[in-house]
């Protein structure tokens, strides 16, 4: 088995014919290397594939300009806004982000810590619970514990709040609304927890009658069976869903017993996906800012590197899109 030697800075100030102390200045951007001097190290790098060893330059200098995002293992889709808002926050700032996805037990044990301690980074901001006494690294670069997922990679935090349920309800209500449905995802899913209990309080609050809460587990399919299947007498006239996806189906199930939508039935979705707005009709919605969530993370983590106290109390990212599928209850 052979093995290929790295090329070295010196290897590159030999090929440029200068010394590793100008090739070392001109890959910290100094502009007292000469425009011809420059060329040829630039020329040397690209020849030779260099890359710097970031762990060396960390520990001389103390900065890297990176920061490290860790997430948990799994494939939640709003985790690529909320990067991307991170990103241009960074950006801005004068950052470069990474994203380190792990599993649960490294998450529970040091590898946080040993990316904090690698001089690889400036911070490391976790987008999930960390133990207590992981969420900071003396020696080696700060750690911010800001969870806004699950061991599982399922909204938590920001993205499980469902204070505007209350406003959903309280909206159909006034519009004549008596007897309501909930859809709702998987139970145990820390979202749904919470939307169900913000439907329940806010019937209770309001003297309004539920139909009960139904446990679609994220499937169109029994969202639409629980419409359809109502009894004929019922007095709903209004669904609420855990996400657009339920609302979608309670929509097709509605179609296919004969009713309209929103003249037989109110509809509200969460989530605000791209397709609630060309549904027919188009959905009433809870759209979540993911994007601004992640420029906010980020921008507290910047807080703590310049030694200042975390933002507690940060706006809602979350408002109500009023779309064509609610409307006045139909008498029956």
């Amino acid at each position: 088995m052979t093995t290929v030697r790295r090329p070295t800075i010196r290897d590159v100030a030999r090929l440029a014919g200068v010394s590793h102390q100008t090739v070392s200045r001109r890959l910290r951007g100094d502009p007292t290397v000469s425009p011809m001097l420059a060329a040829h190290i630039d020329n040397a790098v690209a020849q030779l594939d260099y890359r710097p060893n970031l762990v060396a330059r960390a520990m001389r200098s103390r900065s890297t300009g990176r920061l490290a995002m860790v997430l948990p293992v799994g494939d939640a889709t709003s985790s690529l806004q909320l990067l991307s808002g991170a990103y241009e926050a960074a950006q801005a700032a004068g950052f470069a982000v990474e994203v380190v996805s792990l599993p649960a037990t490294e998450l529970h044990g040091r590898r946080v810590v040993e990316l904090a301690d690698s001089g690889l980074y400036e911070a490391v901001l976790a987008l999930t619970d960390l133990p207590p006494q992981h969420r900071r690294s003396t020696d080696g670069a700060p750690i911010v514990s800001a969870p806004v997922y699950d061991e599982r990679m399922r909204g938590i935090g920001p993205l499980s709040e469902a204070s505007r349920m209350a406003e959903l309800v309280a909206h159909l209500a006034e519009h004549g609304h008596r007897e309501l449905l909930h859809l709702t995802g998987e139970t145990d899913h820390p979202a749904s927890v919470r939307r169900r209990e913000a439907f329940e309080r806010a019937v209770r609050e309001l003297d309004l009658r539920s139909a009960g809460v139904v446990d679609c587990r994220w499937d169109p399919a029994i969202a639409a069976s629980a419409v359809r299947d109502l009894p004929r007498d019922t007095g709903v006239t209004a669904v609420l869903a855990g996400n657009d996806t339920l609302a979608a189906g309670a929509v097709r199930g509605a179609a296919e017993r004969g009713w309209s939508v929103p003249g037989d039935l109110s509809v509200t979705g969460w989530d605000t996906q791209p397709l609630s707005a060309a549904m027919l009709p188009a959905l009433t919605s809870v759209a979540i800012d993911h994007s601004r969530l992640g420029a906010d993370l980020l921008t507290e983590l910047l807080r703590v590197m310049g030694g200042d106290a975390p933002e507690m109390d940060r706006p809602s990212i979350t408002q109500i899109v009023w779309r064509e599928s609610t409307g006045p209850a139909r008498d029956r």
